[in-house]
């Protein structure tokens, strides 16, 4: 009787062992947004924090264009862009994906004057996240606002919002981007 008693033990912590393993764990937001904040490119975060989690094989990010409308300008656009009004600016509204997960979803409004044409080139032409199409110009990004959650024109689902604005060093800003994070970023080895 008692042999029998700790054989159905054993299975059920066996059991409580498996079902651990099984149901993967979910990862800290707050340590999620420090990634984010110690980077000065989302892509490069994104990079870092996928690769320390085991998400994607390898983990590539890269821009997969969402087409439709741009959507309504940031009131304040042109005057943190530094930017007359008759000079040209430059849009994308992209999903960063690793694999086939969506990580999150960017609206990026950008000065084409103050890239290369073969930047600019890139960024019309091919699924190169903007970070990662620029860091030749070595920018830095100034964080302007965060929440949790979704902000104006994210999806459904963010759990973090960020604004930020990228800028070359001698301070000209190149770059206003908003940043939906998705869940799939606290799910580790998807």
């Amino acid at each position: 009787m008692e042999s029998s008693r700790k054989a159905n033990i054993g299975i059920v912590a066996a059991g409580l062992s498996l079902a651990a393993c099984a149901a993967p764990q979910q990862l800290s937001l707050d340590a999620f947004e420090a990634a984010l904040n110690s980077q000065v490119s989302a892509t490069e975060a994104l990079t870092q924090w996928c690769t320390a989690h085991n998400m994607g094989n390898p983990p590539v990010i890269r821009a997969v264009p969402v087409s439709g409308e741009a959507g309504e300008l940031p009131p304040d656009l042109r005057q943190l862009l530094e930017l007359p009004p008759d000079s040209p600016l430059g849009y994308r509204h992209v999903r960063l994906v690793c694999g086939d997960v969506v990580l999150s979803e960017a609206h990026n409004w950008f000065v084409p004057a103050r890239l290369s044409p073969g930047m600019n080139d890139v960024l019309e032409r091919t699924d190169t996240p903007f970070g990662k199409a620029v860091e030749a110009l070595h920018f830095t990004r100034r964080k302007l606002a965060g929440t949790r959650g979704g902000g104006p024109g994210c999806p459904d689902g963010t759990i973090l919002t960020q604004r930020a604005l990228l800028e070359l060093p001698d301070g000209r800003p190149i770059s206003l981007v908003m940043e939906c994070y998705t869940s799939a970023n606290l799910t580790p080895g998807w």
